[in-house]
C-alpha cells in the first residue's frame, strides 16, 4: 500500500457511542442536566479503535476480536469493513457498547451494556497470528488475548496495551504501554503478591514522577518485558527498560477530549516499531501523535469511517473556551475562512471580530476543503501551520477545524453567538445566517481591507520569482 509494515491487532472491540448537546437548565423533577438537541456519533471503540486508527495511517491491518451478528456487531462491521480485515472470534453475548452524553462537549455520564465475552480462538485467527510480522494487543479483559495466549507467548507481540480487567503481557512483549492510573493498580498489585520486594513502593512521598519510574521498572522485571512506557496525559511519557528512565515530553498544548488517546498513542508505537523503529523512536512518536489526537478533538471527533483532518488544532479546547465563557454570560464570537497566507486583512477581521464579544473562535477549512474551493496546488500552508500561526494571535481564543465545504456542521456544535464574515462578501448571501437564527445568534459584516488576498500574494510573489 504505502510501504508501511502490515499490523495484526488482537484484542477486545467495543461500540462507542457519544450523544453531544448542550445543557442550559436542571430538569424539575431532579437536580440533573438536561440535555437538549443530542446530535448522535458512532464510532469503533477498543480494540476495533486502535485497528482502525493505524489502518487510516495507510497500513495493512488485520483485527482479530470477538464480534456477534447482533445490531451492535453489525453496526461495527459497517464501520470497519472499508478500512481492514476482520477475524471475528465468537463471543458469548453481544458486542460492548459504550454510550456517552456530553453537554457543551463535556462528559455528563457514560451507559455501558452488553456483555460478550470470546469463547474460543479458532484457526483463522491462528493463521492471521502465524504470518503476522507485527503484532499489537489491546486487552480490555473481554478474552480475546486470553483464547490467544499460547500463540502470543510464541510470537510476542510488539505493543501490549494492558487494561485493568485484562491479564499480564506475556514475556518478551516488546513494549507495555500502561496509563498512568493502570501503571500503578499493577505496581500495587505485585506489592500485595507474595515475595515481593516493593521496589514500586520506594519513591519518597510527593514525588510523583519517581514512583512512575519505581512502577515502571518494576512492571519490566516482574513481566519480563523488554519495555514499559507509562502514559501522562498532557506531561508526556515515561520509558523504561528496567532502569534509567527517559522522560518524552509532549511538543505541544496537551487540550480537548482524551478519549482514545491511548488506543492513538498504542496504534502510532506498533506501527512505527513494526517499520523498523527502535523502542525510544516509536515512544516519541506516539507521544507526537497522541498530543495531536487530544488536540484534534480525540475520539469524539471521528465521523464514523469518513477521513478527517490529520493535523491539529493547537492551544485551547474550542468546546472549553465556550463553555467557560458562555458559564460566565459571556458572549461567543466565531469567524472562519481558510487563512492560507495570513496577511493584514486577516489580522484586522479577527482583531475586529474579538471586540465584539468575550471570545474568538476560529473555524479553518481542513486542507482537503481549502483544495475544493481554492484548486489543485492550495494550501500553500499545511492545516498545521495555518492552525498554528492562527493561534499564535492573541486575539484568537482557540481554533477549530472543519472538512466540508462550508462550517454548518462545525457551527451548529459550537452555537455562536455572533458569526463573522469580512465585507468581501457583502451583496453576497451568507448561508449561515439562517443557521445561526436557529438558536438566536447572528451572522455580520465587518470592515475588510482593500487590496489584501491571499491570491493576490502568491500572483505577487511568482512574479517576483520570474
Amino acid at each position: 500500500m504505502t510501504g508501511k509494515a502490515p499490523l495484526v491487532v488482537v484484542g477486545d472491540a467495543l461500540l462507542d457511542r457519544d450523544l453531544t448537546g448542550h445543557a442550559d437548565r436542571l430538569a424539575p423533577d431532579a437536580p440533573v442536566p438536561v440535555v437538549a438537541d443530542c446530535d448522535e456519533r458512532v464510532r469503533p471503540g477498543g480494540a476495533a479503535l486502535t485497528a482502525y486508527l493505524a489502518a487510516r495511517d495507510g497500513r495493512d491491518v488485520t483485527l482479530v476480536t470477538g464480534l456477534d451478528d447482533g445490531p451492535a456487531g453489525r453496526e461495527l462491521r459497517r464501520l470497519l469493513e472499508p478500512w481492514l480485515r476482520l477475524v471475528p472470534l465468537p463471543t458469548t453475548g453481544a458486542l460492548p457498547e459504550k454510550t456517552r452524553v456530553l453537554a457543551q462537549g463535556r462528559p455528563v455520564v457514560r451507559l455501558d451494556r452488553g456483555d460478550g465475552r470470546v469463547l474460543r480462538a479458532t484457526a483463522e485467527a491462528r493463521t492471521a497470528l502465524s504470518g503476522a510480522r507485527a503484532v499489537l494487543v489491546s486487552d480490555y479483559g473481554r478474552g480475546a488475548a486470553d483464547a490467544l495466549r499460547e500463540e502470543l507467548a510464541g510470537r510476542p507481540p510488539v505493543v501490549w496495551d494492558p487494561h485493568p480487567r485484562g491479564g499480564p503481557p506475556v514475556p518478551g512483549t516488546r513494549l507495555v504501554t500502561p496509563a498512568r492510573a493502570e501503571a500503578h493498580a499493577f505496581a500495587a498489585a505485585l506489592d500485595a503478591g507474595p515475595g515481593h520486594d516493593g521496589a514500586a513502593d520506594r519513591s519518597a512521598p510527593g514525588n510523583a514522577l519517581r514512583a512512575v519510574a519505581h512502577e515502571a521498572t518494576a512492571l519490566v522485571r516482574h513481566w519480563r518485558v523488554a519495555a514499559v512506557t507509562v502514559t501522562l496525559g498532557a506531561r508526556g511519557a515515561l520509558l523504561s527498560y528496567g532502569e534509567h528512565p527517559l522522560l518524552v515530553p509532549v511538543t505541544a498544548a496537551h487540550h480537548g477530549d482524551p478519549c482514545g488517546a491511548g488506543d492513538r498513542f498504542a496504534a502510532t508505537a506498533a506501527g512505527l516499531l513494526a517499520d523498523g523503529a527502535l523502542v525510544g523512536e516509536a515512544v516519541e512518536g506516539a507521544v507526537t501523535a497522541a498530543t495531536a489526537f487530544v488536540g484534534a478533538g480525540g475520539a469524539g471527533a471521528l465521523q464514523g469511517t469518513r477521513r478527517t483532518p490529520a493535523a491539529p488544532p493547537q492551544g485551547e479546547d474550542p468546546a472549553g473556551v465556550v463553555a467557560r465563557v458562555r458559564a460566565g454570560g459571556g458572549t461567543v464570537v466565531a469567524a472562519g475562512g481558510c487563512f492560507d497566507l495570513l496577511h493584514a486583512g486577516h489580522v484586522g477581521l479577527l482583531q475586529a471580530a474579538r471586540r465584539v464579544g468575550d471570545c474568538l473562535v476560529v473555524c479553518v477549512n481542513s486542507d482537503s476543503s481549502v483544495r475544493r474551493r481554492k484548486g489543485e496546488g492550495r494550501p500553500v500552508n499545511p492545516l498545521a501551520d495555518r492552525v498554528r500561526v492562527l493561534s499564535a494571535l492573541a486575539c484568537v481564543d482557540a481554533v477549530a477545524v472543519f472538512d466540508e465545504d462550508t462550517p454548518e456542521s462545525l457551527l451548529a456544535e459550537l452555537r455562536p453567538d455572533v458569526w463573522v464574515k469580512g465585507g468581501d462578501y457583502a451583496g453576497a448571501e451568507l448561508p449561515e445566517a439562517a443557521l445561526l437564527e436557529e438558536w438566536g445568534g447572528q451572522a455580520v459584516l465587518l470592515p475588510y481591507l482593500d487590496g489584501r488576498s491571499s491570491t493576490a500574494l502568491m500572483a505577487r510573489a511568482a512574479e517576483g520569482a520570474r
